[in-house]
């Protein structure tokens, strides 16, 4: 039996994103963002409320980079979500992380995190707090590369985002096989 919920936003799973940016002084900060995703071949789009000190250096700087959080760093990544950097403008050194600069976007990549999308924005609508970047480079440790040298999601372990709950899961199990597992039915 099936029941209606109502209107929700609710999908499974939620990837945990971390926006890095410097603010006008050369600081790094970071924020977490669960409503994003992939919108176009090299294209992500992020909601982002415009109150955040994240979006205001990302519009003046016009770049930024978004990492998957990890299940080794949780509480780093809801570290950088509660806490605000217009209130508190170290957040980024007091959550633990560590910048280095990007050589494609004026951006930090949080050290830390194994995979990094370098982005350069597009577009943010104010009405619907909607970022939109194009993504220039992926760059990611290669410690969560496979022998063929492509990204393996058991090693980089990322979290998603349970909405209703309000908590974050880790998802390392391979439950089917892409483009292959529906041929059973052809």
């Amino acid at each position: 039996m099936r029941r209606d919920l109502g209107p929700k936003s609710y999908i499974y799973p939620m990837p945990v994103l971390i926006i890095g940016t410097y603010s006008e002084d050369g600081t790094p900060d970071a924020m977490n963002a669960a409503w994003g995703g992939i919108s176009g071949n090299n294209e992500i789009s992020i909601y982002v409320s415009p109150w955040r000190k994240t979006l205001k250096n990302i519009l003046i700087r016009k770049a930024f980079t978004v990492s998957m959080a990890d299940a080794e760093h949780v509480t780093e990544a809801d570290y950088v979500g509660i806490v605000s950097a217009n209130d508190t403008p170290d957040k980024f050194e007091k959550s633990g992380f560590h910048a280095v600069k990007s050589q494609f976007v004026d951006a930090p990549i949080i050290e830390e995190l194994a995979m990094t999308l370098e982005c350069k924005e597009i577009s943010y609508d104010e009405n619907t707090c909607r970022l939109v970047g194009d993504i220039v480079n992926v760059s990611v440790d290669e410690c969560i590369l496979n022998e063929e040298g492509e990204i393996d999601p058991v090693k980089l372990d990322p979290i998603t985002f349970d909405s209703v709950g309000n908590l974050y899961f880790r998802s390392n199990e391979v439950a089917g096989h892409a483009f292959k597992d529906g041929k059973k039915i052809k």
